[in-house]
């Protein structure tokens, strides 16, 4: 499956929880009798999901939250976390927080994961000096995380910054607002507690073993 380039506005209400990153989602949010989309009230009344189908939802939703990931990579993910030794929902989630995307999100580079991506795509971020333009890329503790020099008067990318309170960035990184730069300080430890809508991981990991 490719990755998803339709409204995430539908997304949120389908999830009912801002996976798109809007700020102006909770409007969205209020709950309907209906589907979403444009032939939601001639489909009718929402269906009662199963128990798979709960599992599914809370699979896709910690999929698009980190911006949309195929199935094929958020499974590698998943098989990676059940073969440590750590708890595997927390293992999962460690993973996904450690992609580069995700760490130019959590220090205020970009304002949306998928926005990230795209800075890193473009080829706007420095690791420990060297450009790194995959966003799956995966940091190490002692990583320096930067916007390359050229970059720093993008106005979106100066806004962003402008706008961030360091206190909003996660222990485990630190932010040098100043100089467009921060450092991976450690591991991440407890995600769920400051991921930004909740997720049932005992669901997901029930979603995998039964497939």
């Amino acid at each position: 499956m490719g990755r998803y380039i339709g409204p995430w506005v539908k997304l949120d209400r389908r999830f009912g929880a801002v996976v798109s990153g809007k700020r102006s989602a909770p409007r969205i949010l209020q709950r309907r009798n209906y589907p979403p989309g444009q032939h939601g009230r001639i489909r009718g009344r929402r269906r009662k999901l199963s128990e798979y189908g709960l599992r599914l939802l809370e699979k896709q939703k910690l999929k698009y939250l980190y911006g949309g990931l195929r199935e094929k990579q958020f499974k590698r993910y998943f098989d990676r976390a059940a073969k440590s030794k750590e708890n595997t929902g927390e293992a999962l989630l460690q993973l996904l927080e450690r992609r580069l995307d995700n760490v130019v999100f959590r220090l205020g580079f970009a304002v949306t994961r998928r926005q990230a991506r795209q800075l890193v795509v473009h080829g706007h971020i420095l690791v420990n000096g060297r450009k790194v333009d995959v966003p799956a890329y995966e940091v190490e503790e002692g990583d320096i995380i930067e916007i390359k020099p050229a970059s720093r008067e993008v106005p979106v990318i100066k806004e962003n910054l402008e706008n961030i309170d360091p206190r909003s960035v996660p222990e485990w990184l630190e932010l040098d607002k100043a100089n467009f730069r921060g450092k991976v300080l450690k591991v991440p430890e407890a995600v769920q507690d400051y991921l930004e809508v909740p997720v049932n991981l005992q669901y997901i990991i029930e979603f995998y073993s039964k497939v």
